[in-house]
């Protein structure tokens, strides 16, 4: 590719990424506080862009800038160009051979940002979840005081918080109170319907479950990614995940409700 094509190939893609960056959109692949870096980013490459379509566009006059003359090598470039010539027709024949095929390769750099823009996956879920083992691990178990937990009752927290809650710290620090979590709905190690959330370190590449059983009165015939908000109390029932043997807290669920996906699905 020219640079003049290159130039158009980063425009789009940086006019994609500030798209997504200013809109929601980028939660489906990174933390929410990466979108000022990825704003920074995306104007960076349009910038660049620009710049190279200026380059490209403005007058070439610096090679008459001197005063030189440009017959002054002419004879030196006559004697050189004899010698090159059986070299170049060469290698130009070997590059007209591959030359369409390498056009062609160089535009699907293209398909990323079309994809950027054109279409809008899902945020990881029930299939994500069902593929890896719950990030809670009995090697975080670790000596920590849990601050109190939110003011009001329901007590508003995270999948996360309450978990960990219940594994590490026994539910010392939940005590009698209620608790109220948003997850979605994904099969549970003995088939029944548990609550999850995917957490993220740095982007979706990266996500990793929080799985919580459910007693009680726990949502049944509902469909995988179905989001539910559920309302209950510490209990110290836990469950084994099959796929990487550690355990699974519980929550004993008084009252739920179905709810629309939050607009940062990750925690």
């Amino acid at each position: 590719m020219n640079r003049m094509a290159q130039a158009c190939v980063m425009i789009f893609f940086g006019a994609a990424v500030l798209r997504a960056s200013v809109t929601d959109l980028y939660l489906r692949y990174v933390k929410e506080g990466l979108r000022p870096f990825l704003i920074a980013a995306s104007l960076l490459l349009i910038v660049a862009a620009v710049m190279t379509l200026w380059y490209e566009l403005r007058p070439h006059t610096d090679a008459l800038e001197d005063g030189s003359n440009p017959n002054d090598h002419a004879g030196e470039n006559g004697r050189n160009s004899a010698e090159q010539s059986t070299s170049v027709s060469t290698a130009d024949e070997l590059h007209d051979e591959h030359s369409h095929h390498e056009l062609r390769v160089a535009w699907l750099l293209l398909l990323p940002a079309l994809g950027l823009l054109l279409v809008t996956p899902p945020a990881l879920g029930s299939y994500a979840a069902g593929q890896a083992g719950t990030a809670l691990t009995a090697e975080q178990d670790y000596d920590y005081d849990y601050p109190p937990l939110p003011a009001g009752d329901p007590a508003t927290t995270t999948v996360f918080d309450y978990a960990s809650r219940a594994l590490f710290d026994k539910g010392q620090s939940i005590g009698n109170r209620r608790v109220q979590l948003t997850g979605f709905i994904t099969p549970g190690p003995d088939g029944q319907p548990i609550l999850a959330r995917m957490i993220l370190s740095c982007c979706a590449a990266d996500g990793r479950p929080v799985k919580l059983g459910m007693a009680g009165n726990a949502p049944t015939d509902l469909a995988d990614d179905t989001w539910v908000q559920v309302t209950g109390r510490y209990t110290d029932r836990v469950t084994r995940d099959s796929i990487n043997d550690e355990e699974i807290p519980y929550i004993d669920v008084e009252s739920w409700r179905q709810v629309t996906a939050p607009k940062d699905p990750y925690e």
